[in-house]
């Protein structure tokens, strides 16, 4: 059986590598090429004709959407079945995403051994043959981190319709999976988040700025100590955006790291 030939296209460069690594190491995988953005993907696959592509969904320049847009308008001698990942799940996005043709949808952060097998299942499959509702694969650690995100933001008494709630709340999550994010703030969480809910940096900060000014205001001083270390007054000041995500990001791996032992 000739090997599987795999495209992987992924913004963060340490994971792209890891992927690469893997897939590398297996015997019935050859990775023939790797793309850190929309853009870059697009020129790769002119010359390259992986059999599989895993594709991020969030992607500088030209994100995941735009390439399954870019892949169905193209007359390619053979086009890639897709599986797409991303950190989010929203069903709108994951709807779009099979209405331009991809065959697998994947929540970070998942099991390598069980998207092996995918890979596998999705290659042998006939061409053409489509998933029609998108598979989430995720680890089990993880299951109820939306929700407990969610639930943790509304102890703080910030309005779930505010949209610093929705910033906050996935700037955590993404944060808890991927903590070198807190260190790129503005050059990589802020431009990611502004691409998902379909709006610019600025409005980001401001509204993520707002929704934390409300908590320090409305919200219970015993639950912010909690969380945060330190009583909570005019003098001390406010968390930034910064330390407001990576305080919460670290209180819940650490309650994830506990729930382990």
């Amino acid at each position: 059986m000739d090997s599987i030939r795999l495209g992987i296209a992924d913004d963060n460069l340490e994971f792209c590598m890891l992927l690469k690594d893997y897939f590398s190491a297996q015997p019935e995988f050859k990775v023939v090429l790797t793309a850190a953005n929309g853009n870059e993907l697009i020129a790769a696959l002119r010359d390259q004709e992986p059999d599989v592509l895993l594709l991020d969904l969030i992607m500088p320049e030209l994100d995941g959407l735009g390439v399954l847009k870019w892949l169905k308008e193209q007359q390619l001698p053979k086009k890639p079945r897709v599986i797409i990942f991303s950190a989010f799940a929203k069903e709108e996005i994951t709807q779009k995403a099979v209405e331009l043709g991809v065959d697998y949808y994947i929540l970070k952060p998942f099991d390598f051994k069980i998207l092996k097998q995918r890979i596998i299942d999705i290659a042998a499959g006939p061409s053409g043959e489509l998933i029609v509702k998108p598979k989430l694969i995720t680890n089990p650690r993880y299951n109820n981190l939306e929700k407990e995100v969610a639930d943790i933001i509304k102890t703080l008494n910030i309005p779930t319709h505010y949209k610093g709630f929705s910033y906050l709340q996935a700037a955590i999550i993404m944060t808890v999976q991927e903590p070198g994010l807190i260190n790129e703030v503005t050059t990589k969480l802020y431009p990611i988040i502004a691409r998902h809910f379909n709006t610019n940096e600025q409005r980001v900060e401001r509204a993520m700025r707002f929704a934390i000014e409300t908590a320090w205001n409305k919200g219970d001083i015993q639950i912010l100590d909690d969380l945060f270390g330190y009583c909570v007054d005019d003098q001390k000041g406010k968390p930034t955006n910064a330390s407001f995500i990576a305080k919460i990001a670290d209180r819940i791996r650490l309650e994830y790291k506990n729930r382990a032992v």
